[in-house]
């Protein structure tokens, strides 16, 4: 078994190393609107949840003084609002045409000719053709290493229908080809396994 320090190796390797464990990644297709009204969008592979109960959920980019922000981090923290959009397959190269750098002034929905719908209870947009949106309000921020993490707490939530099973209403994950990140140029669509955990 190879073993090493992560000390003794590059922030690079480091970086390829852990991006490459932990796979699949989701993608946050994340949406916010300045506070001059520009619609920026951006995907962020270090997404998660951290609460159920209340829905809270979590994303990371990298840190800086306030200038050095990405767009979506500094909307997220002047306005106290986000809007996590669900990325699937069909959506995947407007999603990674969204990733390009852009002065604050423009805007990635017209860049990617992706259009726009408005939010319940926050100001921002969300991307009309995600299967499910989700309007968050910003719980926190917490610097860590190299990180800003953002958490934001779920407002409101918007779901395509033809996701609901008849029924009971719950999502199908067979209809949602979520999109996730691999490591190094790679992707991963959801393919569901048929196994039914037991304990």
């Amino acid at each position: 078994m190879h073993e090493f320090d992560p000390d003794e190796r590059s922030s690079d390797e480091i970086a390829r190393f852990v991006k490459t464990v932990v796979t699949p990644r989701p993608i946050a297709w994340i949406s916010t609107r300045s506070e001059d009204g520009v619609d920026n969008l951006a995907p962020f592979s270090s997404y998660n949840y951290v609460s159920l109960k209340e829905p809270t959920v979590l994303f990371n980019t990298p840190n800086g003084d306030r200038d050095e922000l990405k767009d979506t981090a500094r909307n997220a923290l002047d306005t106290e609002e986000f809007v996590v959009n669900v990325v699937t397959e069909p959506e995947i190269e407007r999603m990674d045409h969204t990733s390009a750098s852009l002065p604050p002034e423009e805007s990635e929905f017209d860049l990617a000719d992706v259009e726009r719908a408005d939010c319940r209870t926050v100001d921002a947009p969300r991307v009309t053709d995600a299967p499910i949106s989700m309007e968050c309000t910003l719980h926190d921020s917490l610097e860590v290493h190299d990180k800003l993490m953002i958490l934001g707490d779920v407002q409101h939530v918007h779901v395509d229908e033809d996701l609901l099973a008849e029924g009971d209403g719950k999502l199908d994950m067979r209809d949602l080809p979520t999109v996730g990140r691999l490591g190094g140029p790679y992707y991963t669509v959801s393919d569901p396994v048929e196994f039914e955990r037991q304990f």
